[in-house]
């Protein structure tokens, strides 16, 4: 560890778990991992089986509350309502959680120190940390993309650290945020509800001047989507997900489409990918219908959202 010891240590921290209808078991073990390391807070939407598990966490010497909500308000949300009682706390960082990731060994140690070194490396001041992502079933590395231009570039080293990577966005679960710049950057965007939430809070805070950075000297072992024989999704190409989460995802997307602090090169990548997967869903999927009504559903909302 290097100086400041005292401001690097898990007491300057407390994770947010966000959880939805967990497996128990699954659940458990990650706040095993974390409850190694640092203090956390559980926010559950309003899972029917709550109470089930509510006793098991709240043995967990370092948890610090498990709060259910009467009814689901979203990630965003949730993760707002963690954020706003971990700043209350005094606590210096915060690290989001879904509900089925596994961390690396010294985990939130090695975000901190990750942190610290991008803080003296880094121009701009940094909003934020996240770990390296491996799929735990491919075993497949997501790069830490960037989308400044219109050919792909990621995993772009800072200068003077080999394993400190700039980037223009990073994955809600497993990201540390230094709780001070939500004065200026605010927190999750609520109507989002659930899908490209950490994609909007990123590109905000990139447009207000702040640095996103990656690291490998942590790993998160998560699975984005719904696991599928297809092998585009077990290639990682494309993220299946529910007709429902659809809706989510199309209505986001364009909406952010319209922000001005959007990438351009974000902006029209992803308007390819999402045409793609659209003609992809219609051509492959049983339920075709079913993905068809919920993405048009949301490219029509989309004008209203806020």
């Amino acid at each position: 560890m290097s100086a400041a010891h005292d401001e690097q240590s898990a007491t300057a921290s407390c994770a947010i778990v966000v959880t939805h209808y967990p497996e128990r078991a699954v659940l458990l073990k990650l706040l095993s991992q974390i409850n190694r390391e640092t203090d956390f807070l559980v926010i559950d939407n309003c899972s029917p089986d709550a109470d089930r598990y509510r006793q098991s966490i709240l043995v967990y010497p370092r948890c610090v509350g498990c709060r259910q909500l009467d009814e689901n308000v979203g990630l965003a949300e949730a993760l707002n309502l963690g954020l706003e009682e971990v700043r209350g706390r005094g606590y210096r960082f915060a690290l989001l959680f879904d509900q089925d990731s596994g961390l690396s060994d010294l985990y939130v140690e090695s975000l901190v120190e990750a942190y610290h070194q991008a803080a003296a490396l880094s121009p701009q001041k940094v909003a934020a940390v996240g770990p390296r992502i491996i799929n735990p079933h491919s075993l497949r590395q997501m790069p830490f993309k960037l989308f400044n231009r219109l050919v792909r570039r990621s995993d772009s080293p800072i200068a003077g650290a080999a394993d400190l990577f700039r980037a223009d966005f990073l994955i809600t679960s497993g990201t540390l945020i230094a709780l001070d710049v939500l004065e200026e950057i605010g927190v999750m965007k609520s109507s989002y509800f659930i899908d490209n939430v950490d994609l909007e809070w990123c590109f905000r805070a990139r447009a207000r001047g702040y640095a996103l950075v990656g690291t490998d000297q942590a790993i998160l072992y998560h699975a984005i989507g719904e696991r599928s024989s297809n092998p585009l999704v077990k290639r990682g190409l494309i993220a299946q997900h529910s007709p429902a989460r659809t809706y989510y995802s199309s209505r986001n997307r364009v909406h952010l489409y319209r922000s001005p602090y959007a990438p351009w090169g974000w902006k029209v990548r992803d308007c390819v990918r999402f045409l793609f997967k659209t003609i992809w869903l219609l051509l492959m999927s049983e339920q075709r219908w079913q993905y068809w009504r919920n993405i048009r559903r949301g490219v029509i909302d989309s004008r209203a959202l806020k």
